[in-house]
């Protein structure tokens, strides 16, 4: 009796434990950044009003709730900035996922292949750039990338170009330095994916007469969709919200939703509208996170 209740205690801790981290450090930020977006603007300590004070009684609380409006979300669609930054960040996103994917996937598909003894040393080499600080990789491509740097050299040297290529403050430039960043996102799922495949299918799928090509694209592609949906899922979701890569590699036309919530967070101050653009960009992002969770729970009831 003892034991059992002592695994009763142990399975609710379990339990628990999650749910308690998801509300500390999901649910609560998330609804403080929602009421700082129902705010207004103020030149004050935090930088807007209501601020929400419970030693204010039941008459102060009607009036913070009072005084809250959805005056930063009206201003999010009256300003086409912030609806093209979505939109920028949307295309950025999904262009660098797909080439992502069209170069992880061949490369996971290797790592798959390769001979047992040689796949730990291979996935090291992935992810072995983020052993180093992914501020200073992001300078790295800055000294490549500029007029006089090595990849003009290494093109000139080559006859390639007769002139120095302006590469740094243009999308590809951005496009570079997401692809190489997140590379490691996207071959980690699809190795994992791809290293469980069982060899007896593509055996049996030759014995048929089936062609490699149509093997591949009949068997291999559908049996490593999930991790296909994971590594992109991985890559497209961080990319929107991406900081570092358009601000130091890109240049105004190549602006994301990142740079406007830093800027208006602390540049203009204005934390209202800077949260209500973090609230937008969360519900954005939440369907496809919902959709993939649908799914994975659907494969696993079919599993069963």
């Amino acid at each position: 009796m003892k034991d059992a209740t002592h695994r009763d205690w142990t399975t609710r801790a379990a339990i628990f434990v999650p749910y308690a981290w998801l509300i500390a450090f999901l649910l609560l930020p998330f609804l403080i950044v929602l009421k700082i977006s129902l705010s207004q603007t103020a030149i004050a300590q935090p930088p807007y009003v209501p601020v929400f004070d419970p030693a204010a009684g039941w008459e102060g609380m009607k009036d913070f709730f009072a005084a809250l409006s959805l005056d930063s979300y009206l201003g999010l669609f009256a300003d086409q900035l912030y609806a093209w930054s979505y939109w920028k960040s949307i295309q950025v996103a999904a262009i660098s996922t797909a080439i992502l994917l069209l170069i992880a996937y061949p490369v996971a598909y290797a790592l798959a292949r390769a001979p047992r003894r040689w796949q730990g040393m291979l996935v090291l080499l992935v992810v072995l750039p983020f052993w180093t600080s992914f501020l200073i990789r992001v300078y790295a491509w800055i000294n490549i990338l500029q007029h006089d740097g090595l990849l003009n050299q290494v093109l000139l040297a080559l006859r390639i170009v007769d002139a120095p290529v302006s590469w740094l403050a243009t999308d590809h430039a951005v496009y570079l330095g997401i692809v190489y960043s997140y590379f490691p996102f996207m071959v980690l799922p699809l190795y994992a994916a791809l290293e469980k495949l069982d060899p007896a299918l593509l055996e049996a799928a030759a014995d048929l007469g089936c062609p490699p090509s149509r093997t591949f694209f009949a068997v291999t592609v559908p049996l490593s969709l999930p991790g296909i949906v994971a590594g992109c899922l991985l890559c497209f979701i961080p990319i929107v919200g991406e900081f570092v890569i358009p601000d130091l590699l890109g240049s105004s036309s190549t602006s994301m939703i990142g740079q406007v919530l830093w800027l208006e967070f602390f540049g203009n101050r204005d934390w209202p509208v800077a949260s209500a653009l973090a609230v937008v960009l969360l519900l954005i992002l939440v369907p496809p996170i919902l959709i993939y969770r649908q799914r994975e729970t659907r494969q696993l009831e079919r599993g069963r």
